[in-house]
């Protein structure tokens, strides 16, 4: 017996780690859009579907391979068997199997067109298709292969109308001829609700380059393992030389960037609503975690603070979600990766202007959350929190000496509005892991004290 194409998918997505429904039942689940890309056997169609739970709908991007005969290898990304035509084929996840991903290699060196469909190489390159594919395993959200040693392909699991920031500024980035973006190499798309919609991004693959939350990660634990009383400037894989390296790309990054895109301000009056935005969210947060409630004081002067400011503030483009995970050191220089902008938030809102000043807010709560990571859950962890803020300190204070000297300083009033971004980030990680890693909730609450 066999099922539709849409009962086999129903039941499959609710397992995926991308789908964004967990928990809530599926009322019902349509092929909004199904194109082949190869025929034969095995065959490659690209659907688009639309799930529906209760008031909310969702679109999906997922490409689908069919064989009569799903080898031993397959098994494991099997959807289920599906009569189609004349025949009944065996359904499947194409983006682990190598012998129909290379169509879209193909298709984006060839810059082909498949219906509605668009695959397009980037400007000045050239796309080498003799590379075989394998999917990486970490991603959430999103599905990424590597092609060989060349290519990192992303594609969008969770589809929003428009194009994507990370395209945009890439592009824009690398025709500028930044060295802190990975180069990229080509995108498809297609168009819902009448916008061009990125589908996924290949970018270069930085096959040797280091992950920062990884480097930093080993320097904290380098330090914990010195003898008491060292400074952590004398032990093992300081990390404070790259820190002041980050800042000086991220303000590289920013400058670049507004050369890039327009830019503009927001008034005093504005500044008071984002103020006000803050402080709404400092109050759910003590509603639902009362142990901030003792901290929240700092917040809220900080808050106060910046709505006491009467002066306009610059703002441009910006990264969105910045911190460790996002940055990668290469042999050359630090690149930065990610401009999709913070997940679940509306795409207006991260192709929105900002100031430059949240991601400097972001990377030094990431500073903190690298030098407290280790002491969750750890019998001693009372007795490193000295090291801890030691490290944490020396590399934010590294981090922004380098984000000065590369242009990027923070003099005066901006050191208020630098306050008010990192406190209203760290209300929003005490809520976090209040609901979902509550061993780290001291991490973000030692950002009051």
């Amino acid at each position: 017996m066999t099922t539709s194409l849409q009962g086999l998918l129903a039941g499959w997505i609710t397992g995926q780690r991308w789908f964004a429904g967990k928990g809530r039942a599926i009322d019902d689940l349509s092929i909004d859009s199904k194109i082949e890309i190869a025929g034969g056997d095995p065959a490659l169609l690209h659907l688009i579907v639309c799930v529906r739970q209760g008031d909310r709908s969702t679109r999906y991007q997922i490409p689908v391979g069919l064989r009569e005969h799903l080898p031993d290898r397959l098994g494991h990304v099997r959807i289920g068997a599906c009569r189609t035509g004349d025949r009944e084929v065996e359904v499947y996840d194409a983006l682990h199997d190598s012998a129909l991903t290379r169509h879209l290699l193909q298709g984006m060196a060839g810059d082909h067109r498949f219906g509605a469909l668009g695959l397009h190489r980037a400007h000045g390159v050239e796309i080498d298709t003799a590379q075989r594919s394998l999917v990486l395993t970490a991603e959430q959200s999103n599905t990424s292969l590597v092609y060989g040693d060349k290519y990192i392909f992303k594609l969008f699991r969770q589809l929003t109308p428009g194009i994507n920031p990370e395209l945009e500024i890439i592009t824009a980035l690398a025709e500028a001829g930044s060295t802190h973006v990975a180069k990229p190499y080509g995108w498809i798309e297609t168009e819902l609700r009448g916008e061009p919609t990125t589908l996924a991004i290949m970018q270069e693959y930085l096959q040797h380059a280091n992950e920062g939350w990884s480097m930093a990660l080993t320097s904290v634990r380098d330090f914990y393992a010195s003898p008491e009383g060292m400074p952590a400037e004398d032990a093992g894989g300081d990390f404070a030389a790259e820190a002041r390296r980050l800042g000086l790309a991220t303000a590289q990054v920013h400058r670049e960037l507004a050369r890039a895109f327009p830019t503009g301000t927001i008034e005093p009056p504005e500044i008071k609503r984002m103020t006000e935005r803050f402080r709404h969210r400092l109050e759910k947060a003590v509603a639902e975690v009362p142990a901030l409630g003792a901290h929240a004081g700092v917040a809220a002067e900080a808050f106060d603070r910046l709505a006491d400011l009467d002066h306009e503030i610059p703002v441009q483009r910006v990264h969105g979600d910045y911190h460790l995970g996002q940055v990668m050191r290469t042999t050359r220089d630090w690149v930065v990766l990610d401009f999709e902008g913070e997940p679940g938030q509306p795409l207006a809102e991260r192709r929105a202007l900002d100031s430059p000043l949240r991601d400097v807010a972001g990377m030094l709560r990431s500073f903190d959350y690298a030098a407290r990571h280790l002491l969750a859950g750890r019998p001693n962890a009372g007795g490193l929190e000295g090291r801890a803020r030691e490290w944490s300190e020396r590399n934010r204070a590294a981090f922004l000496a380098g984000y000065s000297e590369g242009g990027g300083g923070i003099r005066g009033d901006d050191a208020v509005l630098l306050r008010a971004l990192e406190l209203s980030k760290a209300v929003y990680e005490v809520v976090y892991e209040a609901r979902n890693r509550p061993s780290w909730l001291p991490i973000p609450i030692a950002a009051f004290r």
